[in-house]
């Protein structure tokens, strides 16, 4: 997606450790007009697989979930990384690593959101290692529900989380994904 490539070239900043922040526009400040695009091309590319539910993980990939949820029609799960008050009922779990802030989360979703009439499409903001993506598939497949596929708005190209889902038979859609990132000359290159 050539829009989301150039606001990355533009705002985003590649740190120490293979980290690209992209705060300004997509997981702190969020650019709704350009989740607006990213959510019509997840539908474009997704359209065809009568999804019945989105799926995201607590907190950056809600946002965007949410706006792509609206070009199907269809309410937004996402999966909380602690059990809370308001979560009454059993619970589908997985236990996920978080690359951006290097802790091991449990994440959960309650068992009357998430069952084997689903269709469900997985949203998130990136894939790096595959952890949160790898939880996420297994809450669907514990549910009994059916995934469709996973839209990721930024793939890490050069790490083994896409070649991992995609080696479970996961169709995995990424609007980008960067072969590379230099954090002495701020470029990030792109994969065709």
């Amino acid at each position: 997606m050539e829009l989301l490539k150039q606001r990355i070239m533009k705002d985003g900043l590649v740190k120490a450790g293979n980290v690209l922040k992209v705060d300004s526009f997509l997981n702190h400040q969020m650019d709704i007009a350009l989740f607006s695009e990213i959510g019509k091309e997840f539908y474009r590319r997704f359209m065809d697989c009568d999804v019945t539910k989105i799926l995201t993980i607590e907190a950056s990939g809600i946002g965007i979930a949410c706006v792509t949820a609206q070009f199907f029609h269809v309410p937004v799960v996402f999966a909380k990384k602690s059990q809370s008050k308001n979560i009454d009922g059993e619970v589908f779990t997985s236990r996920v690593e978080s690359f951006t802030h290097g802790r091991v989360y449990d994440i959960i979703v309650s068992k009357k959101f998430l069952g084997p009439d689903d269709r469900v499409l997985i949203i998130d903001d990136f894939l790096a290692k595959g952890s949160a993506l790898e939880g996420l598939c297994k809450l669907v497949q514990d549910s009994g529900a059916e995934l469709v596929g996973a839209g990721i708005v930024i793939e890490k190209g050069f790490q083994e989380g896409g070649k991992l889902i995609r080696g479970h038979g996961v169709r995995v859609e990424s609007l980008a994904i960067i072969d590379r990132m230099d954090d002495v000359t701020g470029e990030i290159f792109f994969r065709p």
